[in-house]
């Protein structure tokens, strides 16, 4: 296989909801899903509820455990991105922006991200674009043009059941993709990266 040969995109979620279903997950993998659906991929979801009690308490990077470095290193790896998270007192979750703050200042240089968040009600749906945006703006990421915003009358059983919103999440994507590249030169999977960290 030569160097130019294209290769699957490598799309990461971060879900920031700490527990086990979560919306935010929910509301990631329908994501991830209507991206695959436009573009050749592999898809991972990093669920920082099950990464929490591995990496709370650390302050250096070099003091977490293996299992979170290579959740770091997807996210680094990452073609395109996606991250959502809940809503905190008006802001993303204490923990997404933990595990944020170990991810190198240079890594995701126009990578594109796109944005999400759930929250009670529609009252905190600027946590997009007045906390979200400015986080990945510091990483010099491309933000993608829209976000989405989800209540949690949107879910029923954790899945999305609000028929705007996904409508929403489609547009989301459609306008997104002449922002994604159409595949990746010829590299290592990510499966094969994250064995061998």
């Amino acid at each position: 296989m030569n160097a130019h040969t294209a290769h699957p995109l490598r799309i990461v979620a971060v879900s920031g909801g700490l527990q086990r279903p979560s919306r935010s997950a929910a509301l990631a993998e329908h994501l991830l899903d209507l991206i695959a659906d436009e573009r050749p991929c592999e898809q991972r979801l990093i669920d920082l509820g099950q990464l929490a009690p591995m990496f709370a308490g650390a302050v250096w990077r070099d003091q977490l455990p293996n299992a979170v470095e290579r959740e770091l290193a997807a996210v680094e790896q990452a073609d395109i991105l996606v991250v959502a998270t809940p809503v905190y007192r008006g802001s993303y979750a204490g923990l997404f922006k933990h595990f944020f703050d170990f991810v190198h200042q240079d890594a995701l240089i126009d990578t594109p991200v796109l944005l999400a968040a759930t929250g009670g009600s529609e009252r905190h749906a600027l946590v997009i674009d007045h906390q979200l945006r400015p986080l990945f703006s510091f990483f010099q990421a491309r933000t993608l043009p829209l976000g989405v915003y989800a209540t949690d009358k949107d879910f029923v059983d954790y899945r999305l059941q609000n028929q705007a919103l996904i409508d929403r999440a489609r547009l989301a994507v459609q306008r997104a993709l002449p922002l994604m590249p159409l595949a990746r030169p010829a590299q290592p999977s990510l499966a094969d990266e994250v064995a061998l960290a």
